[in-house]
């Protein structure tokens, strides 16, 4: 027991996602912070049902395009940190009351909020630039989803079941994937 716990201690460990905010240069440091960075299960949670849908509607013997991959990641990664801008906006308030959210970068006052807002404009612009690489119907596909992005923080608002808005936001990118790959949006996905 003893060897396996000095053994662990002397391997090398992951960095941690703090590890990885503290990387970018200091008035970086809180945009970073504002984009969830440090918390990645919100961008997967975004590209996974557009790579799903990327496989599914794949040619027969094909694999998915890794080019496509990438973007669709680094759409993810843009689009959820501007849907994130775009919440703390909203809920700055309220976040500055609650012992979880109150540290962050627009409810503590370290990011204004028209300075939070014009950063979600620049994510919205490059991830508009990335979906336009896959043409013009994913480009529609994704702009039209732009309105979720927008109207979910008010749900939990005016609503009992701000979830569902949620789920839909996330799994927007099935149609987004499919018309990539096939220039059409086809339900059901061909699959095998």
């Amino acid at each position: 027991m003893f060897a396996q716990s000095s053994l662990s201690r002397l391997a090398p460990q992951p960095p941690s996602p703090m590890d990885l905010i503290s990387k970018f240069p200091g008035p970086l440091q809180p945009y970073a912070r504002l984009a969830r960075l440090d918390k990645p299960t919100g961008y997967w949670l975004l590209v996974f049902p557009a790579w799903w849908s990327m496989a599914l509607n794949s040619p027969h013997g094909r694999g998915p395009d890794f080019k496509l991959m990438l973007l669709f990641f680094l759409g993810a990664v843009v689009m959820r940190a501007a849907g994130c801008a775009v919440n703390d906006v909203y809920d700055r308030k309220f976040d500055s009351k609650v012992a979880r959210t109150k540290t962050r970068p627009v409810a503590s006052g370290e990011i204004g909020v028209a300075a939070a807002l014009v950063f979600a404009v620049v994510l919205s612009l490059i991830g508009l630039a990335i979906v336009w690489q896959m043409g013009v119907l994913p480009t529609i596909l994704a702009a039209a989803s732009l309105p979720l992005i927008l109207f979910y923080p008010l749900m939990k608002r005016f609503t009992w079941w701000p979830q569902a808005f949620l789920g839909l936001t996330f799994n927007w990118g099935v149609l987004v994937g499919s018309a990539a790959v096939t220039g059409s949006v086809t339900l059901p996905a061909r699959g095998c």
